[in-house]
């Protein structure tokens, strides 16, 4: 059995997922190997399955990297599926989910090329601490946490963000000092396990420490999100923060590249290599 692990050349920040999952696969017979989706040595028409994993770089070359998703699509089968990649690739989506009901963190969605001034924003909303970020980013990018003694700054940062995409700005939680940003990861149809994240800013450094529990309102609202995808996902990450009434809230669903955290549960990492095995053969 063959796989491809979709990566990107140059890797932005090792992976530490990426060793120890290229040996279990190779401990049960899969012939795994790391490919940069932007290598151009690489033939993405050949019909071999892809598992998207780090490719961390996209949000610099989006229309590229969802050209890529469709001709690796066209091949062979790619995980996640192409319909869930496109449309997780753009933060937008958190607009949809809310519009159907689920808790969402409050967030203002500005289109490239809106004048919006974030002091007026935040006004209307009643905000005095925000996070200001790109639609489409990964590991923090453009990413900035804003107070309001600090409005100056973070005037120019939305600007500058809005004058080459789109962006959020999301009422900054402070649940994420105390109890912090849960990440619940799901492999091939179970939660599997949840870690507490540290805040994170452009230019910052992650640190994850592995939650003994999930509790049950994070169980009920990650499994909620995660019902209108069927049977289609491989892998998904939920991260959660609680809002001023306890309640757990979506801070992003991540279903394109997300750190899984294999290295803090190896059980979920040989359930994904399980189910990478059943999907092979």
């Amino acid at each position: 059995m063959e796989l491809r692990i979709a990566t990107c050349r140059p890797l932005p920040e090792p992976d530490p997922d990426e060793a120890p999952l290229l040996a279990d696969l190779a401990r049960n017979g899969v012939r795994a190997r790391m490919a940069g989706w932007n290598d151009a040595r690489e033939d993405w028409d050949a019909p071999v399955p892809t598992l998207v994993r780090s490719t961390w770089d996209y949000l610099h070359h989006a229309d590229a990297y969802l050209a890529w998703i469709e001709r690796a699509a066209r091949a062979a089968p790619l995980w996640n599926p192409a319909p869930v990649l496109r449309w997780n690739v753009h933060k937008f989506y958190l607009r949809e989910l809310a519009q159907q009901g689920f808790a969402v963190v409050p967030t203002a969605f500005l289109e490239r090329g809106s004048r919006t001034r974030l002091g007026e924003l935040c006004a209307q909303h009643g905000w005095d601490d925000v996070v200001v970020k790109p639609a489409i980013s990964a590991a923090s990018f453009g990413t900035a946490r804003v107070r309001r003694a600090d409005l100056a700054r973070g005037e120019a940062h939305l600007a500058g963000l809005l004058h080459e995409r789109d962006a959020l700005v999301q009422r900054y939680a402070p649940a994420v000092e105390t109890s912090g940003e849960r990440c619940l990861v799901w492999i091939a149809g179970e939660l599997t396990h949840a870690v507490r994240k540290n805040p994170r800013f452009a230019e910052g450094v992650e640190s994850v420490t592995l939650v003994p529990e999930i509790a049950a309102d994070e169980r009920a609202l990650a499994l909620g999100l995660l019902e209108r995808f069927g049977s289609e996902l491989l892998y998904a990450r939920i991260d959660l923060v609680r809002d001023e009434r306890g309640r757990p809230c979506l801070m992003e669903l991540e279903l394109l590249e997300p750190s899984l955290f294999l290295v803090q549960h190896p059980p979920a990492r040989e359930r994904l290599v399980r189910a990478l095995c059943e999907r092979l053969a």
